[in-house]
């Protein structure tokens, strides 16, 4: 038996956890961050984006670009495959919302949305395309101009020339305005992490497993929960192309694209339930 069919076997029956990445929405027209055409990548952190006014103007101008094009983006396969699974949670890294789209729960955007706005001065959260509104008003013409700019991760495009570019404030307090999405240097809120830890203990209890879906589980805010499983003594399911983190815990590697290789499994655990 292969690779294929073992792994397929194995998630069939069980209580199952997700844990996705990027890998799962480059179907989707969304660039990933590590796979073998992947743009260079220097993701502005925390510490930089509260700098000042000068680096805010360069995230915005770019994300301004960036965002308009990946809200058009519509879930693949991938995502339809996830949210017909049953999992008793799923785990998504990825900002993009295209697992909300797709009907997906239970759901933890560990990272929060690129589609929601939050002001660091009053707390208030607004929608992404309210945002969109003022910037287009403030800066007429912005988005004509550079219609070919390429498209990076996370609504990020290549952009060196940002100056010039208006950056509204909070419309309640004047505060500064942030996508709410944890950047580098921030933490992943406690709530969110510490239920995506109960419900990977949950397996070991219920025979459960855990997929780790389009991951290369670089970042230690995914790879903690692999770890988690691997000394529960959980099965582990690893579907990514090319190498990742976790592949030594791994029970079964399957190096595939996850818009193939989840709807295969999604229909057998159909099966499974019906029978």
């Amino acid at each position: 038996m292969g690779r294929v069919e073992a792994a397929l076997d194995l998630l069939a029956d069980r209580p199952l956890v997700v844990l996705t990445g990027a890998g799962l929405s480059t179907d989707s027209g969304i660039p990933d961050y590590r796979g073998p055409n992947a743009p260079e990548r220097r993701p502005m952190t925390y510490q930089e984006f509260v700098s000042g006014p000068p680096a805010r103007q360069r995230y915005w101008a770019r994300s301004h670009l960036g965002w308009s094009r990946m809200r058009g983006a519509a879930p693949n396969a991938g995502h339809h495959a996830v949210a017909a699974l049953g999992a008793e949670l799923v785990i998504t890294q990825n900002v993009d919302g295209l697992h909300e789209r797709s009907g997906t729960t239970p759901l933890v955007a560990l990272h929060g949305r690129i589609a929601d706005v939050v002001c660091l001065g009053c707390a208030a959260v607004t929608g992404r395309g309210e945002l969109q509104a003022l910037m287009s008003a403030a800066n007429p013409g912005w988005a004509e101009r550079h219609a070919e700019v390429a498209v990076r991760p996370d609504g990020d495009v290549a952009l060196e020339e940002t100056s010039g570019f208006v950056v509204p404030d909070c419309e309640g307090c004047g505060g500064i305005l942030k996508p709410d999405v944890v950047f580098f240097g921030e933490n992943v809120p406690k709530p969110r992490v510490e239920r995506c830890f109960a419900a990977v203990e949950s397996l070991a209890a219920t025979g459960g497993a855990l997929l780790v879906a389009g991951s290369s589980l670089t970042v230690m805010s995914g790879l903690r929960f692999v770890r988690r499983a691997a000394r529960l003594g959980v099965p582990l399911v690893i579907v990514n192309r090319g190498a990742t983190r976790g592949d030594d815990l791994a029970s079964l590697k399957v190096d595939a694209g996850t818009g193939d290789w989840l709807p295969h499994l999604a229909r057998r655990r159909q099966v499974a339930v019906v029978g």
